[in-house]
């Protein structure tokens, strides 16, 4: 798989979110996935210090948080550079955000809000496969893949929704992949089950 192959990443995560409520529970849950998990990173060591930090402990801080913020930015604007720069900017503001969260919260009790927050949205998004979708996480197949695509996948359906298209006929061929995948996959389940 090309790493910035929009068409093929978009199928290969396509496949494991057909069903409108799981795309719909995941639109409401990924978001604050990735939001929670900013928060955690930001007690994370500094990779350097900014001379804002060397006073003492600084709202941003140059971690763990945004080093993972600056790859997803940087992947998304590589895949599509329109909805890639629009994600990069949502990915710069949930770190902004989280760290300021975070800062505010103190580790103490930020730890108790990430942790319920990240056992709610997986609880939701496990019932979106097992109940709505009735197929295995696309985590389970390829766990960085996943990881990384599905904020961005959640944008490109919310954007599709108004009409947006990378590029003309985007959506068609990648629809025809993802019901091949989708193909594909029922007949090796039905295989194994016979």
């Amino acid at each position: 798989m090309g790493l910035f192959d929009l068409e093929k990443h978009f199928a290969f995560y396509g496949a494991y979110h057909s069903n409108p409520v799981n795309i719909f529970i995941h639109m409401l849950f990924v978001w604050p996935l990735l939001f929670t998990a900013l928060m955690l990173f930001y007690f994370t060591p500094p990779i350097f210090k900014t001379p804002i930090e060397l006073w003492d402990q600084s709202l941003l801080v140059f971690n763990l948080g945004f080093f993972f913020t600056l790859i997803y930015a940087v992947f998304y604007v590589a895949l599509d550079k329109k909805a890639g720069f629009l994600a990069a900017l949502m990915c710069f503001a949930c770190w902004v955000f989280s760290s300021s969260l975070a800062y505010h919260l103190g580790y103490s009790l930020a730890w108790k809000v990430v942790l319920g927050a990240q056992l709610f949205c997986w609880t939701g998004q496990f019932i979106g496969h097992g109940v709505f979708e009735k197929r295995a996480p696309a985590l389970l197949d390829n766990l960085t893949q996943a990881f990384l695509m599905a904020p961005f996948f959640v944008l490109l359906e919310a954007l599709a929704f108004f009409g947006y298209e990378p590029y003309p006929g985007f959506h068609t061929r990648v629809k025809a992949r993802i019901d091949a995948e989708i193909k594909e996959w029922q007949e090796k389940k039905q295989k194994k089950l016979s």
